[in-house]
């Protein structure tokens, strides 16, 4: 690998996950895709896939990238000179039938349950394609895009399947039997810039003094607050699936509007709620970190939401018991409405004082990162929402059609004890991505809590 074209070095946002891959704490990012194609697709089901990762791969030089030396503080981008897709694209398929209306699929949890678990290791490329495919229909199969953290965001899994949507419709156009290639060569062309290159990641003295004085000399701890177990390593995933549907997915868009919320901060109220219904009693608090995109702050303008790359920050937010149960009987639009405000003043501050501003000011990952083991979370649970993956606008029968999609991702370690992460497919469905390490939540708690969030969502609905 020391012959590998050296691109660029990491940068900190990119070796917060590099650091966490090696030490087993968290493992990847995953966007998965129900594809329906029409039976203009004559040729084997390989050929397109194959011609339409070739086309992903020119596009996205991030895809032919790896980090190496993960273990160090000295972590660069190489380039793969080229990718064989016989090792990074598996085809499987389904023991089962696909699951009807809106049953979970289990064939899929199954499949993400194993790879949240599961690293990358040079020289293979740091991203997995599956294909399940249906016994009794090659034309319609679910494609699972499985990804490094440091390759890509939620945002960019979403911008795979865009981007696959689009090329396996030009290679139906274009491609010509025998054409396709199983080994590509990686593109020439440069990495997108680390986010610390596109924003100065600012932080206002006060900011930086607390965050200091709370890491060196001393951080209370909140005997109300709970996180799950402590921070242990290695990671191994629990996963499960809640599809919301589409009639309800979209009663509860509207029910947002008309109360002043947005469908992530009414997420984050009904976690919240749900958790505090099933928690000792002794607990009255919950601490939620969110996640946004912050490609719509950075210079330039290359970066959009086509991009592939990690350019992301964090808000956080805090749930108390008295005050989401203040009204019991009804949804706590007033949590939702308060989640949206802290979302809003968030996305005013263009970045400012964010907790990923502070990873810049970090020496030595490794050494923090391990120095963390066997101590206190700071966070109860996490909501990603990456918002809709849609076909083209208008439904064209000569095109390749998403439906059913999904986003999840490996519990981390040092971070939220429970993972909620959520996507709307083209089939109008909101589908959560629930995870959580095994052994820092009872698998009773999490049932238990998913019900009620289901209720919760339900009741949101009405």
């Amino acid at each position: 690998m020391n012959d590998f074209e050296r691109l660029r070095p990491v940068g900190p946002l990119e070796k917060y996950s590099t650091t966490r891959h090696s030490l087993g704490l968290y493992f990847n990012v995953a966007v998965s895709a129900t594809y329906i194609l029409p039976d203009t697709f004559t040729l084997p089901l390989k050929d397109y896939v194959y011609k339409a990762c070739e086309t992903l791969i020119g596009q996205h030089p991030i895809l032919s990238a790896i980090p190496i030396s993960e273990d160090t503080e000295d972590t660069w981008f190489v380039r793969l000179p080229e990718i064989d897709l016989s090792q990074s694209v598996a085809f499987q398929r389904r023991t089962r039938d696909f699951p009807d209306n809106n049953e979970p699929d289990v064939e899929l949890c199954e499949l993400l349950r194993v790879q949240h678990s599961t690293g990358f290791a040079a020289p293979l490329p740091y991203w997995r394609l599956f294909i399940l495919t249906d016994e009794a229909n090659d034309l319609r199969f679910t494609a699972v895009y499985v990804f490094h953290h440091a390759i890509g965001d939620g945002t960019s899994g979403k911008a795979f399947h865009q981007t696959f949507l689009d090329a396996l419709h030009t290679a139906a156009t274009f491609m010509t039997p025998g054409e396709v290639k199983q080994v590509i060569q990686s593109p020439t062309s440069s990495l997108l810039p680390n986010l610390e290159a596109l924003h100065p990641c600012p932080t206002t003295i006060p900011f930086l003094l607390n965050a200091l004085f709370r890491a060196k000399v001393w951080s209370h701890r909140d005997p109300r607050l709970w996180t799950g177990a402590k921070i242990s390593a290695p990671v191994k995933t629990e996963l499960r699936q809640i599809i919301i549907p589409a009639a309800v997915s979209a009663a509860l868009r509207k029910n947002c509007r008309q109360n002043n919320a947005t469908v992530t901060a009414a997420l984050q109220a009904a976690v919240a709620r749900a958790l505090l219904t099933h928690l000792p009693v002794k607990y009255t608090k919950v601490q939620m970190n969110g996640a946004i995109s912050c490609r719509r702050w950075l210079k330039g303008g290359e970066i959009t939401d086509q991009s592939m790359g990690v350019w992301v920050m964090d808000f956080a937010e805090s749930f108390y018991r008295n005050e989401v149960n203040r009204n019991p009987d009804t949804f706590p639009w007033d949590q939702a409405r308060k989640s949206r405000a802290t979302i809003e003043q968030a996305l005013g501050r263009e970045g400012k004082n964010a907790g990923t501003c502070l990873l810049k000011h970090i020496d030595n990952f490794q050494d923090l990162f391990r120095g963390k083991i066997g101590k206190d979370r700071d966070e109860s649970f996490e909501v990603s929402n990456v918002g809709v993956l849609q076909s083209k606008q208008e439904e064209d029968p000569s095109r390749p059609q998403t439906t059913r999609a999904m986003f999840s991702q490996t519990p981390s370690a040092l971070g939220a004890a429970l993972e909620v992460s959520s996507i709307t497919g083209g089939d109008g469905c909101l589908v959560l991505g629930i995870t959580w390490q095994t052994g820092v939540v009872e698998p009773e708690l999490v049932n238990a809590v998913i019900d009620t969030l289901v209720k919760e969502l339900h009741d949101a609905a009405l």
